[in-house]
């Protein structure tokens, strides 16, 4: 098949979340299979130099963005057998970040008609064109509406992958005339239309041929006004063409035998060298240096949505209950960051927050700590739990979205389980799941044992997760 994968950011060229890990690891294994596949990006000035080396221009050419002519450079480079292409517009795209701007709209107005009008030009008219959230969710209905007239795209089959429904692209009605050149017609009568705006992921999910979201149990819940953001009754509308397929994690990246930012590689058979890393991170951060006092991790932005108001409820109460050590590291809400940080310096040995983003501390939490908390709010996949199982790190989840999906929580009747799970948002709820983790840790080290190499049998790999979007590309075309 030849897919062209369109997406607002990709590791290892620039990212911000688990879109970016999927939009790296994804085409990387579909290539691996056979298939022809592309991937088309802004091209951000953030490109590590490594790589910025290597990319070519290949043509340039002018985009209408309403009565604006626009400069569109087109680059590629290849890595891993993937071509990339990367759409080069110095004004819209020569920021210090992704997002977060007042004029992102205009931003993803300009590259969603630009990789449409690139296929042609770059002699790539793909059997599938799957985009991924809001700032490509519109390219179907540009297909299908402004672009319909190229004999050359009628046969494009369309996909498109909500990683996180809350994130929608509203925009003026007058957005449709003045960044694209259509007329209001699909707004007037409500096909594209939101709460008396333009709905970007709303037109995706009623003109893309499928939707699917990043774990099956998200696909469910995105159905209830829970958490569908008021999109729930078009989802039920459409739901004989959605389905949840669980994001996989890069096991050539996120491998403890082979990880180069660890202290000591290891795996099920040489747990010893967890315990190594383990004292190796709290010799690095300061903390008492004891193997047999168990550490939990957090590697997070610190939100609300995150569930960190229930960890900080508990902070006290668990830091002068138990013996135990907690490192943190992130950032996000200054309230979160603040918090952390009086409790280290309430208790300097058990508590160390890392307000920062630093992926070499990341790795080596993931591989040193015995748990991983993540409370989440809710959450449509999360690759951090299956991250610490790879290490044989135990989570303790909410049981929500795709949590729920990859973890199995510890029944302390039959000793089953990958990881320990709450159900009830709770803070109450939260506290219990982590006594339960921390008894089990420090009472009956066998079964602790069990669980962690259970959990690191556990398959989250793309060469698994690869073949479920095969199946939905093959579902398509057929």
């Amino acid at each position: 098949m030849k897919i062209l994968f369109a997406a607002a950011e990709c590791a290892p060229f620039f990212k911000s979340g688990g879109l970016g890990d999927v939009a790296g690891a994804l085409p990387k294994k579909l290539k691996e299979k056979g298939h022809d596949i592309r991937v088309i990006l802004p091209f951000m000035p953030m490109i590590p130099a490594e790589y910025q080396e290597s990319i070519t221009d290949v043509l340039d050419f002018t985009i209408d963005v309403g009565w604006r002519k626009q400069y569109c450079g087109i680059k590629t480079l290849t890595l891993n057998e993937v071509q990339y292409y990367f759409i080069d517009n110095q004004y819209y795209f020569n920021r210090p970040a992704i997002y977060g701007y007042d004029d992102d709209g205009e931003r993803f107005a300009f590259f969603q008609q630009a990789l449409i009008e690139s296929m042609e030009k770059i002699d790539f008219i793909p059997d599938i064109l799957h985009v991924n959230d809001y700032h490509t969710a519109f390219v179907p209905f540009l297909l299908k509406e402004k672009y319909r007239w190229i004999q050359a795209f009628q046969s494009i089959k369309t996909v498109v992958t909500i990683h996180n429904i809350e994130f929608q692209g509203y925009f003026e009605p007058s957005t449709l005339g003045d960044w694209f050149q259509t007329g209001a017609e699909r707004y007037e009568d409500g096909m594209i239309a939101q709460n008396g705006m333009v709905n970007w992921l709303k037109s995706g999910i009623v003109y893309a041929d499928r939707v699917n979201t990043v774990s099956p149990n998200y696909a469910k819940e995105i159905q209830t006004s829970e958490f569908g953001c008021g999109l729930d009754a078009i989802l039920r509308q459409e739901q004989q063409k959605l389905v949840g397929i669980l994001n996989g994690i890069d096991y050539s990246i996120y491998d403890p035998m082979h990880d180069r930012h660890i202290f000591e590689p290891f795996d099920q058979k040489t747990l010893a060298k967890k315990t190594e890393n383990k004292l190796q991170l709290q010799k690095l951060l300061g903390l008492p240096i004891e193997k047999n006092v168990p550490m939990i991790g957090m590697v997070s932005r610190l939100t609300h949505q995150k569930g960190f108001h229930l960890v900080l409820e508990k902070m006290e109460e668990l830091l002068t209950q138990q013996e135990v050590q907690i490192v943190v590291l992130g950032t996000g809400e200054t309230g979160f960051e603040d918090g952390f940080r009086y409790f280290e310096s309430r208790f300097p040995s058990k508590v160390r927050a890392c307000i920062t983003f630093d992926v070499d501390l990341a790795q080596k939490i993931y591989a040193g700590a015995d748990m991983f908390l993540m409370p989440s709010a809710f959450e449509p996949c999360g690759l951090s739990q299956m991250m610490s199982m790879r290490y044989g790190t135990l989570p303790i989840v909410h049981q929500i979205g795709g949590l729920s999906d990859t973890v199995w929580p510890f029944n302390p009747v039959t000793h089953e389980g990958t990881g320990f799970g709450f159900i009830d948002f709770h803070a109450y709820a939260l506290k219990q799941a982590v006594d339960l983790a921390l008894h089990i840790y420090t009472e009956v080290p066998d079964v602790w044992r069990e669980v962690v190499i259970r959990a690191m049998d556990v398959d989250f790999s793309w060469e698994t997760a690869s073949e479920h979007y095969i199946h939905l590309y093959k579902e398509m075309t057929e």
